[in-house]
């Protein structure tokens, strides 16, 4: 059995192949059994233990090692403090800005601090007050500020 002739190096063998796995395939899965594999490559290195036991010590720090990942890792589709992220025209949903061009043939520009975005609406005259309704990619959807 490989394992018990390469001995403790098996774990590592098996750790590091874990651990490349993981960033091959991420899933933060793969990185606590990896873990576990190191682990227990280092207890078997200062203890002498059969390859039985050395399997049993694995399994238990490979599912210690799962809750603790468990418990420190983000939920799945918990909210983020930066949802809009990668979303940023999103962010700018429900705020009214003033045109910066007029929105002719349904198209006009809006600047937003630095940047210049692309609107979609109704006819609207440059310097008029437009309410931002939708994001489609780079380009708002809006609609006119009665007032």
């Amino acid at each position: 059995m490989l394992l018990t002739q390469l001995g403790p190096w098996a774990w590592f063998v098996l750790g590091g192949v874990l651990l490349v796995a993981e960033i091959a395939a991420p899933g933060a899965f793969l990185l606590w059994l990896g873990l576990a594999a190191l682990v227990t490559g280092a207890i078997a290195f200062g203890i002498a233990l059969a390859w039985q036991l050395e399997v049993l010590v694995f399994a238990a720090l490979a599912v210690v090692a799962v809750l603790i990942g468990r418990r420190i890792s983000p939920a799945p589709g918990k909210a983020s403090d930066r949802p809009f992220l990668n979303r940023r025209a999103e962010e700018f949903v429900g705020r009214v800005f003033t045109l910066d061009a007029p929105i002719m043939g349904g198209t006009g520009r809006v600047r937003i601090g630095d940047t210049v975005w692309r609107v979609e609406g109704p006819d609207v005259a440059a310097g008029r007050d437009v309410r931002v309704t939708g994001a489609d990619g780079a380009t708002l959807k809006v609609e006119p500020v009665e007032g």
